[in-house]
C-alpha cells in the first residue's frame, strides 16, 4: 500500500543558530580553554553584553528564567506570607516562584489594549490589598505592557516592580528596553524563545549591589573561606559557560531575529486580515514588539480548536494563548482581580507559527490551510 509523504514539520518557535557560526566560536573557545565548568569568560562576557544591549548597570546569567524570577523575589526581601501581584496571562513560570518564596500570589487581569497586565485592575487590586511586597509584571508574546501607567500606580505605593521579559528580548517601550522598567528584569533563553542559549536565563538590574548577591546566593551560597562555608541557603542557579558561549553567539543576531518575527506577522496580516471574525495581537503606537509568537483571536464561526486541528493534520504546530492562572487547578485558590478579559483571550486566541525559519512557502501552507476554514 502506497504512503504519503509527510511535509516537513512547521514548529510553533524553535531554536535557530546563525548562519555565520558565531555560537562554536564560543563554544569551541571554552573547549579549547577548558572553561567547560560553571563560570568562565562566556559567563561573564555574556553577563557584560546583555546589559550593554538593554541599558542596564549589571546582569547575572542564571540557569533559566524562573531562576531569575526566584532570585529577583528574594532580592526584593519577599518571603513567607507576602502578597505578590501576578499578571494571570502568563505561563506558570511566572508565578511559581512565588510559591517556592511561600508567597501569596494574587492575579491580576489583562486588558484588550495590550493583553497584559490591566493598569485599572492594578489599581482596584491595590485597593484589595493593600500590604503587597511586589508586583511582577509579564510583557506576553513581546508585546509590551503600559509602562508608565503601571509604574505610576507601583510607585505610588512603594512597592518593587519585577518584570517578566522572557518572552520580549528586543521589545522596545517608548524607545527602552522591556525589562529595564522596574527595580528588576528577566530574560529567558529557553528553546523556544527569539534567542536561545538551550535552556537559561538573565536577571538585570541597576541594582549593581543586589545582582551581587544574586550571583552570591546562585552559587551555593558559598562563603569566603578555605573550606566550604555556607551562612545562607544556596542554589544551584548558574549558567555554564558553556551555555553562555551559544548565548553570545545568539545575540549578534537578535536584530535579525526580531525583523523575520515581524516579517512573519506581516505576512499573516495581509494574508489573513480580511477573513470574518480575525483580530490580531494589538499594536500600539508606543509599543516597538519582538512579536516574538504572532497570534490571532476568533470571534467567529471558526474557533481555536478548528484551526489547531487542522494545522495539526498538515503536520504544523500551533498552540491556545496562555491559560489564566486564577483558572489553574493549583492556583485557582488565589485571589483574582479583573473582569474576564484574560479568560476571553483564552477562549478565543491562536498563537500561529513563527518559526524564524519559516520561509515563504512554508507561510504559504500555513495560511492556505487557514484560509480553507473559512470556505467550508
Amino acid at each position: 500500500m502506497a504512503t504519503t509523504k509527510v511535509k516537513d514539520r512547521i514548529f510553533l518557535s524553535s531554536p535557530h543558530m546563525s548562519d555565520e557560526g558565531y555560537e562554536m566560536q564560543y563554544v569551541q573557545e571554552a573547549f579549547d580553554t577548558n572553561w567547560i565548568a560553571p563560570l568562565g569568560e562566556n559567563v561573564n562576557g555574556f553577563e557584560r553584553e546583555i546589559a550593554e544591549k538593554v541599558g542596564s548597570k549589571a546582569a547575572a546569567a542564571l540557569s533559566s528564567g524562573t531562576a531569575a524570577i526566584h532570585l529577583a523575589l528574594k532580592a526584593a526581601g519577599v518571603g513567607e506570607g507576602d502578597i505578590v501581584f501576578c499578571p494571570t496571562l502568563t505561563f506558570s513560570a511566572t508565578a511559581n516562584p512565588v510559591i517556592y518564596q511561600n508567597a501569596v500570589p494574587v492575579f491580576i487581569d489583562s486588558d484588550y489594549e495590550t493583553w497584559n497586565m490591566s493598569p485599572k485592575a492594578l489599581e482596584e487590586a491595590f485597593g484589595k490589598y493593600p500590604e503587597v511586597k511586589a508586583v511582577i509584571v509579564v510583557h506576553l508574546y513581546g508585546l509590551s505592557a503600559d509602562m508608565d501607567k503601571i509604574m505610576e500606580i507601583c510607585k505610588k505605593h512603594n512597592v518593587t516592580v519585577i518584570e517578566d521579559a522572557a518572552e520580549s528580548l528586543g521589545t522596545y517601550y517608548k524607545g527602552k528596553h522591556t525589562g529595564t522598567f522596574g527595580d528588576y528584569g528577566i530574560f529567558s533563553f529557553n528553546g523556544n524563545k527569539i534567542i536561545t542559549t538551550s535552556g537559561g536565563g538573565m536577571l538585570v538590574s541597576n541594582n549593581e549591589e543586589r545582582i551581587a548577591k544574586v550571583r552570591f546566593w546562585a552559587t551555593q551560597s558559598r562563603d569566603q573561606a578555605r573550606h566550604y562555608q555556607h551562612s545562607e541557603i544556596g542554589f544551584n542557579y548558574r549558567m555554564s559557560n558553556v551555555v553562555a558561549g551559544i548565548g553570545r553567539g545568539q545575540l549578534k543576531v537578535l536584530e535579525q531575529r526580531v525583523a523575520k518575527k515581524n516579517y512573519i506577522l506581516e505576512f499573516y496580516k495581509r494574508e489573513l486580515g480580511g477573513l470574518e471574525g480575525i483580530e490580531f495581537m494589538p499594536s500600539n503606537e508606543w509599543d516597538e514588539p519582538n512579536y516574538w509568537l504572532s497570534s490571532i483571536t476568533l470571534t467567529g464561526k471558526v474557533r481555536p480548536i478548528n484551526i489547531f486541528n487542522a494545522l495539526e493534520a498538515k503536520n504544523v504546530e500551533s498552540r491556545p494563548v496562555w491559560k489564566p492562572m486564577h483558572l489553574q487547578p493549583f492556583f485557582e485558590k488565589y485571589g483574582f482581580v479583573g473582569e474576564g478579559v484574560s479568560e476571553k483571550l483564552f477562549e478565543n486566541g491562536v498563537c500561529l507559527p513563527s518559526d524564524t525559519k519559516m520561509t515563504d512557502y512554508d507561510l504559504e501552507r500555513v495560511v492556505k490551510i487557514i484560509k480553507g476554514l473559512w470556505l467550508k
